[in-house]
């Protein structure tokens, strides 16, 4: 595997890590988050650097349903980050705080409904990748092909995943964070900072594993795979 394309994956785990950091704003002070979304729209931004051969194929027709479906969301992503990235600057009283803006209540609503937005579009992003990403980590560490129990066990630590963030996401309220409904009670930070982000990181989980399995359950004809030389590993339960 080529070192940049290590280094792609560490520079995109971090943003991905100061996505979530930034959800903890009352945790963190105002100060802190704006530094934190500075940084992870920095990211961003290296990130689409290293990926412009992918915007130079926009125009031009998907050759499968998957890769769509891929372009779709991608734009669809590219929508929130620049919502978010737009009212962060409006509203900023720190770092862009020179510029006067002077974003009001309205710009902080969109700016909350864009963050909760994007964190469930880059977890569905990723979930179309994550194979790819495994590969890569796989290559990175010079681990062996995974046999069976290997495979069994890295499903089962997924599945767990995913199911706690679906208990994640009903303490957390995502359902009505994403529709924009107003929550008087917040995260007491206080008594347990590690929790709140245990319960962010499982919810990415369960949308990445949603998706990615949902991608790997598609009839063939629908995602045109083309049948594996070899045989992949099974898991009897």
């Amino acid at each position: 595997m080529k070192k940049s394309f290590l280094l792609r994956l560490v520079l995109d785990g971090v943003a991905a890590g100061l996505m979530v950091a930034g959800l903890a704003y009352y945790g963190l002070g105002n100060a802190a988050h704006e530094w934190i979304g500075t940084a992870m729209f920095v990211l961003v931004l290296v990130h689409n650097l290293f990926n412009r051969r992918w915007w130079g194929q926009v125009a031009q027709p998907p050759r499968q349903p998957r890769g769509g479906f891929d372009r779709a969301w991608t734009l669809l992503l590219l929508v929130g980050i620049a919502a978010l990235l737009l009212t962060s600057v409006s509203i900023s009283h720190s770092v862009f705080a020179f510029l006067q803006l002077g974003g009001g209540f309205t710009a902080r609503q969109v700016h909350t409904l864009a963050a909760y937005w994007v964190v469930v579009l880059v977890a569905v992003h990723l979930g179309v990748r994550w194979k790819r990403v495994m590969l890569a980590v796989g290559g990175a560490l010079q681990l062996p092909q995974a046999g069976p129990l290997r495979t069994c066990a890295l499903r089962l630590l997924a599945a767990a995943i995913a199911a706690y963030g679906v208990k994640s996401s009903f303490v957390m309220g995502v359902g009505g964070r994403l529709a924009m409904q107003m929550r008087l009670d917040g995260w007491d930070f206080e008594a347990s900072t590690a929790g709140f982000f245990v319960h962010w990181i499982s919810i990415v989980g369960l949308y990445v594993f949603l998706t990615h399995y949902t991608l790997a359950w598609m009839p063939r004809s629908v995602n045109n795979r083309p049948k594996p030389l070899v045989k992949e590993p099974t898991c009897n339960t």
